[in-house]
């Protein structure tokens, strides 16, 4: 696909070469317009990696930039982004005049979406500055989007071992894998889900710059049929909410969204007797330390109810002898797992898919335990957080005055997934 975009480029640039050609040796124009447009062609341009250690200051003395000039470069764009935060491995672009070599411009990117630009802004020096007015900046800094060319593109393929070995076989950038396996994380469990056999599809954008391929863009569709099961998602805008924030996200052809919400709360409680900490706590009635409570204890009569917060596979159900008591472990995907402790009866097994809301057990005082109360550990990439706190996916469904225009978008791109 490169090398065919870029003898399209080569062709293109060869078709321009020859229009201008012609256009500019025509009676009414002279060559020496020509030579003129050729002098003046783009700035010499420096490219600076930056590398380990390295200050704007570095980089600046590098460029030649003089000191001051890097101050006030600094200055003009604090309100835009913070030049002490350059990112190692990143380049920075430094621009000069061909004939005075006067600075024109820095580029440099911020993400993969932005790009911050500095160039000098002209002054009048002749106009008189209030008494509490400052002296303007001879620097002018701006965010500005990166505009990529894009290609739409169609790929699938046949699960034999893994999604990684299958995306490698099937040449596909495995940053586009990465975001394929993101959308589907809340329904499918691509640690442990993912079974021989298994198929994908998915319809994403790659992103070239200057007729160079430089990354995978957004999915646009996707399908994964996991275990017999289907399951798909279209990307879909609602457009900007009331604080001005775009809605968007993956949804199922029925308009329900693939980032699935937590129940908040898995048990109805009286009232949180412990919450979460991170500092020693005394336990008298076993005349023990704790080195911290990373958890949220839920005070409820015993036989109370106990639910899955949300879908997923259990990993234990037993007796635990580190003070746990009755616990089930269950695991939500690959980001994601629940801890239930103290419990008096279990009613799940380890290997047991179970849905949000479920019951898995019930309110118990077993282990290392005061009084009845769920003992309720949420766990994310394998450190314990504070359920109470974290943000999680808002789970929303399309609203019904946007199916209409939902419907279409998955009309448009079922039939090529399928």
């Amino acid at each position: 696909m490169k090398r065919i975009f870029s003898i399209l480029l080569i062709i293109g640039l060869i078709i321009a070469g020859g229009f201008i050609f012609f256009t500019n040796n025509s009676p009414e124009n002279e060559p020496e317009v020509v030579k003129h447009v050729e002098a003046k062609d783009l700035d010499r341009e420096m490219i600076i990696d930056i590398e380990s250690g390295m200050t704007f200051s570095d980089i600046c003395a590098l460029a030649g930039i003089d000191h001051g000039d890097m101050m006030e470069m600094v200055t003009a764009s604090e309100d835009v982004y913070d030049l002490t935060k350059v990112r190692v491995g990143r380049k920075i672009k430094f621009y000069f005049d061909r004939e005075t070599d006067n600075f024109t411009k820095l580029i440099y990117p911020i993400d993969t979406e932005e790009e911050l630009f500095i160039s000098p802004q002209e002054i009048d020096e002749e106009i008189e500055l209030a008494e509490d007015e400052e002296i303007p900046n001879k620097f002018l800094a701006e965010r500005k989007e990166i505009t990529y060319d894009v290609i739409v593109k169609t790929a699938k393929g046949t699960i034999n071992s893994s999604l990684y070995e299958s995306a490698m076989e099937q040449e596909i950038d495995i940053r586009a894998i990465i975001d394929l396996a993101e959308i589907f994380s809340w329904t499918i469990d691509f640690g442990v889900g993912i079974r021989e056999g298994d198929t994908y599809s998915f319809i994403y954008e790659e992103r070239y710059r200057d007729g160079e391929y430089v990354m995978p863009g957004k999915i646009i569709a996707a399908k994964f049929v996991n275990d017999g099961r289907n399951v798909e998602g279209y990307y879909f805008s609602e457009g900007e909410d009331e604080d001005g924030n775009v809605a968007d996200g993956y949804f199922a052809p029925d308009g329900e969204s693939l980032q699935k919400i937590f129940l908040k709360n898995p048990v109805s409680f009286k009232y949180i007797s412990s919450g979460y900490t991170t500092g020693p706590r005394y336990i008298a009635k076993f005349s023990a330390y704790t080195s911290s409570h990373r958890a949220i204890d839920y005070v409820a009569a015993i036989g109370t109810p106990v639910r899955s917060v949300g879908d997923g596979t259990v990993t234990s159900a037993g007796w635990n002898s580190s003070g746990y008591g009755n616990l089930i472990k269950v695991r939500h995907n690959e980001t994601f797992s629940t801890n239930y402790a103290h419990l008096s009866k279990i009613y799940v097994s380890a290997g047991q898919h179970v849905s949000q809301g479920e019951v898995i057990g019930s309110v118990g005082s077993t282990g290392y335990s005061t009084g009845p109360h769920l003992h309720y550990e949420m766990v994310k990439n394998g450190t314990k957080i504070n359920p109470l706190t974290i943000e999680l996916p808002s789970g929303k469904a399309i609203g019904e005055d946007k199916m209409e225009e939902f419907g279409q978008v998955v009309a448009k791109w079922q039939g090529q997934l399928n």
